[in-house]
């Protein structure tokens, strides 16, 4: 499949879609998110990609929307065409999803990142939500995922007063979970890809949708989901050698079933 705004890359279990606008900073526009959908809708139909990564340049993730496409567009056919919505897709996914997030994170490119399952970011990552200087708001995700991610004192402090948050206070406030040098990243970042693809698929999956189902419901519900969860996996011949491999003292062999 040929793109014109990605590079999609397969090796070791891992799909690797990387972001490729560089005269626009990654900026988002609709070609760019509907062909990560595309190669996400390949990766996850793929049954040898165990984890995803999502990644930009050196210099940029993504340095917002794409004001250009943007600036013309009026109400109601904003509202009808409900402009982005191919963008809640990204979040929807099945398998696990990893930003790799060096350089600028801003607007539309950190509501990317938040749409990921955690965030690995270089030192010099810069993340913003500046839509307010535009005279508009976040509106794929931003005001929402930044709230959960860290909370509602940060959350409104970096909405209204447009700051940047660099990757040390980021990795503090937990919107990051891991801090490399820009030079480390990729790497790091897919080394802990490739770990998570070499464990069951099906318990990955299973976290990954327990861990969102506590953002969700309350407590009593999210511990009723993840006790069915762990139920339902002792029906998988992946427990079975997961288990026997650990007492057998040996690496265990996953086939995702």
């Amino acid at each position: 499949m040929q793109f014109e705004t990605i590079l999609l890359e397969k090796r070791n279990g891992v799909g690797l879609i990387t972001l490729n606008r560089p005269k626009a900073l990654n900026a988002l526009n609709s070609e760019l998110i509907g062909e990560i959908n595309l190669a996400l809708d390949d990766l996850e139909k793929d049954q040898e990609i165990g984890c995803m990564v999502l990644a930009g340049s050196e210099k940029a993730f993504a340095a917002g929307a794409d004001i250009k496409e943007m600036a013309e567009l009026t109400f109601p056919g904003i509202y009808l065409d409900d402009f982005f919505n191919l963008a809640d897709r990204i979040a929807q996914r099945r398998k696990p999803l990893i930003a790799a997030v060096s350089g600028y994170a801003l607007g539309g490119g950190c509501e990317l990142a938040l749409m990921c399952d955690f965030i690995c970011c270089a030192d010099n990552a810069k993340f913003g939500l500046p839509e307010l200087t535009l005279g508009v708001i976040p509106g794929i995700g931003g005001t929402q995922r930044l709230t959960l991610a860290v909370d509602k004192a940060k959350a409104m402090e970096m909405c209204l007063t447009a700051r940047q948050m660099e990757a040390v206070e980021a990795e503090q406030c937990g919107l990051v979970a891991r801090i490399f040098s820009k030079e480390q990243l990729l790497e790091q970042t897919m080394q802990a890809a490739e770990k998570i693809a070499s464990k069951s698929l099906t318990a990955s999956m299973m976290i990954k949708e327990s861990i969102n189902r506590a953002f969700e419901v309350n407590l009593a519900e999210g511990l009723r989901f993840e006790r069915r969860a762990f139920h339902s996996v002792f029906a998988t011949l992946d427990q079975k050698e997961g288990m026997q491999a650990f007492i057998e003292k040996r690496q265990a062999h996953f086939k995702n079933q």
